[in-house]
């Protein structure tokens, strides 16, 4: 795996900081989320880890916007996502 850019870096933490965001605005914790939608916790907490050097793939955004019942272009229309 190739080392990650500086840009690399930057998006993948306005898609962590948007999955924090989203998960906060249910108004559940990680563990209520994840036993709401039968996924491990962990698994959230890595979704949620802005010190993994992985970000996630497009099919866990898919996954998470599914759980959310909103489109990839909701998740993507934020402002967070603007330069």
């Amino acid at each position: 795996m190739s080392k990650l850019t500086k840009e690399d870096i930057k998006l993948r933490n306005k898609i962590t900081q948007r999955f924090v965001n989203l998960r906060r605005a249910t108004g559940l914790s990680q563990s209520e989320f994840a036993k709401m939608h039968d996924v491990d916790r962990q698994q959230i907490n890595r979704w949620e880890s802005f010190k993994t050097e992985r970000g996630v793939t497009i099919y866990t955004i898919m996954r998470f916007c599914s759980f959310l019942n909103i489109s990839l272009k909701e998740f993507f229309d934020d402002s967070i996502f603007e330069d």
